[in-house]
């Protein structure tokens, strides 16, 4: 399984011009009166019927780890998402979403297509979900901040505390996904792109209350986002003993 990780990886290393690769597929997403988010069925059924050991996973992640970092903290400008302490449900079905084309990511795709191994998955969902939250990740720069996390504040205690709750923590069992810790870029990046239809495997209940959003709001409610962290799940501050 390594090697398989590690060809993936060179081969994605390799120039453009050297590696053409065949395009991820593309499947009927949210743009389908048929579609259904969060279907069990398919290599998602079978890796979440399987019991995940972290342990197993640690040497399954390396290659994970290339853009994700080590430690599972993603790129604080957005551009890989911080994965740390997700859910092994939201994982594992980011991942077949990708595979099967429901999720359009040229960047994951290339790794997404080759676990193929729904125990392996499993075991890498498993030990990404056992990694402490990093507390130095991406936030919300601006002078006026203070503001825009008010503003933020206000509006998901409004309509997304019910679904992501109070902490971010999301919900294991509907697949909402953990929040807290994210990167700002990344939030809202994806939170544009489901409002405007771009994100294809979107669940429709989110892209209903996100749809009147204006930018403005995306922003504030980003920035309130991520200023989120879950008691018992954060890193331990740096200098100080475990």
């Amino acid at each position: 399984m390594k090697k398989l990780f590690s060809l993936a990886a060179a081969a994605l290393l390799l120039p453009a011009v050297a590696f053409a690769a065949p395009p991820a597929p593309k499947a009927a997403g949210i743009e389908s009166k048929d579609y259904q988010w969060a279907k069990m069925e398919g290599e998602m059924k079978e890796a979440l019927a399987v019991k995940g050991i972290a342990k197993e996973g640690e040497e399954g992640y390396e290659i994970c780890g290339a853009c994700h970092l080590p430690n599972g903290a993603g790129r604080p400008d957005g551009t890989f998402p911080q994965l740390a302490g997700q859910h092994t449900t939201v994982l594992i079905k980011q991942m077949a979403d990708i595979r099967m084309g429901l999720r359009d990511n040229p960047t994951m795709y290339p790794f997404a297509k080759e676990l193929t191994d729904p125990t392996q998955l499993a075991h890498v969902s498993a030990y990404i979900e056992k990694l402490c939250i990093p507390l130095d990740h991406g936030k919300y720069e601006g002078a006026d901040a203070a503001m825009q996390i008010a503003k933020g504040k206000d509006l998901y205690e409004k309509q997304c505390v019910e679904c992501h709750k109070k902490n971010g923590e999301g919900d294991k069992e509907k697949f909402y996904p953990v929040i807290a810790g994210q990167h700002y870029k990344y939030l809202l990046r994806q939170m544009t792109e489901i409002r405007d239809g771009h994100r294809r495997n979107a669940n429709p209940d989110m892209v209903k209350v996100i749809k009147p959003y204006t930018n403005d709001q995306l922003v504030a409610i980003s920035a309130y986002q991520a200023s989120l962290s879950m008691p018992g799940a954060m890193c331990k501050p740096k200098g100080k003993k475990k």
